[in-house]
């Protein structure tokens, strides 16, 4: 449940902090996992091999989000895996593309992922894709966990219990942008929203933070992502003459952009806001487009060390966006399949609230693993930000960063406002 009155508080984001999050699936085979910690327990209903696949975007309007998300994943696997794997087994892994909602490559390739008897779905990025294939995924008996999903749906959303997330639901991200528009000066909001679930969740989430800080949106468009243009969207905000524009997008925003500068109504002359949908660092456009473009995004600011480190995974990486959070819901997969003895989907997701709160602290997989040999209950502190699931599957505290564009289309980090959900 979303608690009414968060407690905000700025935070510096080099710490690290805590994450939950499992994903598995009932395999169906009988094995005795060799783990001290669960000599006692019933054989195994896993086959004893934790297996994860991945829903991440290769391609369509969030592909930019995929690489630092795949590496997040990847660099989780090689520190569990050197660190003695899983039940004594090392994790395997299937990638796939979750594409975006104009084509059937998520449902596509979640088939083709319960085909390979995965324990556990890391994704969809896309609140929308992930919508389109909950239901088949939970109905496997699959614990599904997105490191970036963010819409208010899934916080009510009949799971079975078997989805969880680490980014926190929009409620929190809409809070902080209305009061960082708020913050800046403007009390006349134009809001560019793509039509989803989504898009229209956050704008919603944000219109409340702004009219209940005393400003006001005075025109709210919702667009059709597939447009070949925005002229008239764009027109709309223009009309309606705000003193700040919200554009909660994805890949679109480099034909919105143009669009407003073309209009009249850029960043040089009005207060732009991005989300994390469209905060990127992979924008082509002219020198200084995008400076002084403010942008929100859930989690922390990855720390260096682990952005060398994502770097030796993957040299091209150019964002770094939801990586930590990727990392975490890999790393507590495998931990909650530790914890149980298990690596089926009703024994992971039976721990996967013990092992992100309540027990000893611990911030990596093999000082978390050394616990768990000892019998004992862990609390997972990560590296993307203090996150405790609730009953809901969601992190009852989180962080939202805030980040600014410089002259050189690139954003750096800001401040972050942290708070219980």
């Amino acid at each position: 449940m979303i608690r009414p009155n968060p407690i905000w508080r700025s935070v510096a984001m080099l710490g690290v902090a805590g994450l939950v999050l499992t994903a598995c699936g009932d395999d169906g085979d009988t094995a005795t996992p060799e783990s001290s910690a669960t000599s006692s327990q019933a054989l195994a209903k896993g086959d004893g091999e934790l297996v994860i696949g991945t829903l991440l975007p290769q391609t369509g309007s969030l592909a930019f989000l995929g690489p630092p998300e795949f590496a997040g994943v990847d660099l989780a696997i090689k520190d569990i895996n050197e660190a003695g794997g899983v039940n004594g087994k090392p994790v395997k892994k299937f990638d796939s593309d979750s594409g975006d909602t104009s084509t059937d490559t998520a449902s596509q390739s979640v088939d083709r992922l319960i085909s390979n008897n995965v324990d556990a779905i890391i994704g969809a990025a896309s609140s929308s894709v992930s919508l389109s294939v909950i239901d088949k995924i939970v109905g496997n008996g699959t614990v599904q966990v997105s490191p970036a999903n963010t819409s208010d749906e899934f916080t009510k959303y009949d799971d079975k219990g078997l989805y969880f997330r680490t980014a926190p639901p929009d409620v929190l991200q809409g809070r902080v942008l209305g009061d960082l528009i708020l913050a800046d000066g403007s009390s006349t909001v134009g809001i560019l929203a793509l039509q989803d679930s989504y898009g229209t969740g956050l704008a919603e989430s944000a219109t409340k933070s702004i009219e209940g800080g005393g400003g006001q949106v005075v025109e709210s468009v919702v667009y059709d992502p597939k447009a070949a243009s925005f002229s008239t969207e764009v027109g709309k905000i223009k009309a309606a003459d705000p003193e700040a524009i919200a554009v909660i997008a994805f890949d679109e925003t480099s034909k919105i952009v143009p669009e407003l500068v073309k209009q009249g109504i850029g960043p040089n002359t009005k207060k732009i806001y991005f989300v994390d949908g469209n905060l990127s660092n992979s924008y082509k456009f002219p020198p200084g487009t995008l400076e002084g473009v403010k942008g929100t995004l859930p989690g922390v600011s990855a720390p260096d060390e682990f952005r060398t480190q994502l770097l030796e995974v993957d040299p091209a990486l150019e964002d770094f966006s939801y990586a930590p959070e990727s990392y975490d819901a890999t790393v507590l997969v495998a931990l909650a399949a530790q914890a149980a003895g298990d690596d089926s989907g009703e024994a992971i997701g039976s721990k996967m609230v013990e092992v992100s709160k309540g027990g000893e602290k611990c911030t990596d997989f093999a000082a978390c693993l050394a616990l768990l040999e000892e019998d004992k209950d862990i609390d997972y502190d990560g590296v993307s930000g203090p996150v405790e699931f609730n009953d809901a599957g969601d992190p009852s505290e989180a962080s939202i960063g805030i980040y600014s564009y410089g002259a050189d289309n690139k954003y750096t980090f800001v401040e972050a406002k942290a708070g219980k959900i």
